[in-house]
């Protein structure tokens, strides 16, 4: 998600900040590659331009160009016109759903994942906020569709309105409130049939499910990818049936992010959720200051600390906490932290989410490093026996060279792999010591012990990062394998890239 347009922008402010003084004519000439920029992350021209005023305004003044560092000034002028533009005018808040049961009609075009997302949407209020959710189809048209929202229910754990043929969507619609309210239903969720194009016969069949529930929320899905047609549907929608609040799907893919940055301010309705994936939690809230941080490079330790939360099993990371501050560091605690890295999105997703990390990943990347080489990775640990994970100075020849035909690869492999084992042990060991608490505070951030992700990530004391990354020896801390900080790759991970 917006990563074109994140490097055209690093390269842009990379080249002011490292001007000791700034003109007007530097300001200028850097605006007009942050144009060049936006448009071809396909942002409508009307938003490109007002963007770049916005920012020229601010950003040529005496207090700028005359400050001691005029190209953070910039960055930051440009950080907070972002922000402004992504929110627009004032916050809409959570979704409205306080008064039970609160129907919630989902609206868009075939194909845009509508099914999707209503399961998505349904599963994240049931496990976050604690709701009892309804979920039922009114797609009486694309074949199965009915039965597709019932398998995702069945998937999830939420319960589906059970299928009745030869019914139309507004008797449906009418079922499903009647269902909600003798079932005690918090909410209930109205997926809506789509069609390939906007016609008078979606719109009427959209506008009756409308009149008969009176939803707290009508939520439209857009395809992400489809540019500036998804705010040109949002439009047409919103003028027609009235929406509050629009879900982007396939984000993951779209690496220009035009839709999201022109959604807000030719549409004045809010980005509620983006999709970023397939799976059933790959659904994520549209946050404008952590949005605008990822763009600019700045990372998102909120997300990440969210994700960590999600995925950490507590009991196991005290644990592992409690072994690294002794210095201990075995084969299964490396191969617990390489599954945790794939369930968090891999290496190049979690790079995405850290300050700075941004050109690292390219770096990565580069080196033909994937996540199909930390499945590997665990594979050859798979192979070991338990002495072998407990005790890695076991391994000898003879056995080295069963694990790696256990696992089908070369003894190179389990070399590199050892020799990365190795020097993030020695890390833990010099972070463990290190003054500042710093295992404990990140460890007890990890496993959602500080409560709110944003007061946690907010309360890590940067201080206390850099004092442990010096201790590290100049690497970023962590408990993660590739959260190396300095110029080149992370420990151990430069000899994992793709075979010539």
């Amino acid at each position: 998600m917006f990563e074109n347009l994140s490097e055209r922008l690093s390269g842009v402010f990379d080249r002011l900040t490292k001007q000791g003084a700034l003109s007007e004519d530097d300001v200028k000439t850097a605006l007009r590659e942050v144009r060049v920029a936006l448009l071809e992350a396909d942002v409508s021209l009307p938003v490109a331009r007002d963007f770049v005023k916005r920012v020229q305004d601010q950003a040529t003044g005496q207090a700028v160009t005359k400050s001691i560092t005029p190209g953070q000034q910039v960055v930051k002028i440009v950080h907070d016109a972002l922000i402004d533009t992504l929110t627009g005018e004032g916050d809409p808040g959570k979704l409205k759903i306080d008064t039970p049961p609160a129907p919630i009609l989902m609206v868009g075009l075939q194909g845009s994942g509508k099914t999707t997302t209503t399961a998505k949407l349904a599963k994240r209020l049931m496990e976050r906020e604690g709701k009892r959710v309804l979920m039922a189809s009114l797609d009486t048209n694309r074949p199965a569709a009915m039965e597709q929202l019932a398998i995702l229910g069945k998937q999830i754990g939420v319960d589906t309105l059970p299928i009745v043929k030869g019914e139309d969507p507004v008797q449906i619609a009418k079922r499903a409130k009647t269902q909600a309210s003798l079932g005690g239903y918090d909410v209930y969720m109205l997926d809506t049939a789509g069609r390939l194009h906007i016609d008078q016969e979606l719109i009427a069949q959209a506008a009756a499910v409308r009149d008969v529930a009176n939803p707290r929320e009508t939520l439209l899905v857009v395809d992400g990818l489809t540019g500036q047609d998804a705010v040109n549907v949002a439009t047409e929608f919103d003028d027609k049936i009235g929406v509050t609040g629009v879900v982007l799907t396939r984000m993951d893919g779209d690496g220009r992010g035009g839709a999201a940055l022109s959604m807000r301010a030719v549409t004045g309705k809010p980005i509620r959720f983006v999709g970023l994936g397939e799976k059933m939690d790959a659904l994520e809230t549209f946050e404008p200051e952590r949005i605008a941080g990822r763009i600019l490079g700045m990372g998102d330790i909120v997300a990440l600390v969210e994700k960590a939360q999600a995925t950490i099993e507590a009991a196991e990371a005290e644990k592992m906490m409690r072994r690294m501050a002794k210095g201990q560091f075995s084969m299964n605690d490396l191969k617990m932290q390489l599954e945790q890295m794939l369930k968090m999105g891999g290496m190049e997703g979690m790079m995405s989410m850290m300050p700075g990390m941004g050109k690292m990943a390219k770096q990565i990347e580069d080196a033909g490093f994937d996540d199909k080489i930390i499945k590997r990775q665990i594979a050859l640990i798979q192979s070991m026996t338990k002495k072998e994970r407990a005790n890695p100075k076991l391994l000898q020849a003879s056995r080295k060279k069963r694990i790696a035909a256990g696992s089908g690869q070369d003894v190179s492999d389990l070399n590199k792999l050892l020799k990365m084992h190795r020097q993030m042990g020695d890390m833990m060991k010099k972070i463990g010591k290190s003054k500042g608490g710093m295992m404990k505070q990140a460890m007890k951030a990890m496993m959602g012990k500080g409560g709110n992700p944003a007061d946690m990530a907010a309360g890590m004391d940067p201080k206390a990062l850099e004092a442990a990354a010096k201790a590290a020896g100049g690497r970023m801390p962590g408990g993660l394998p590739g959260l190396g900080g300095g110029m080149g790759l992370p420990p151990g991970l430069s000899g994992f890239g793709k075979k010539k």
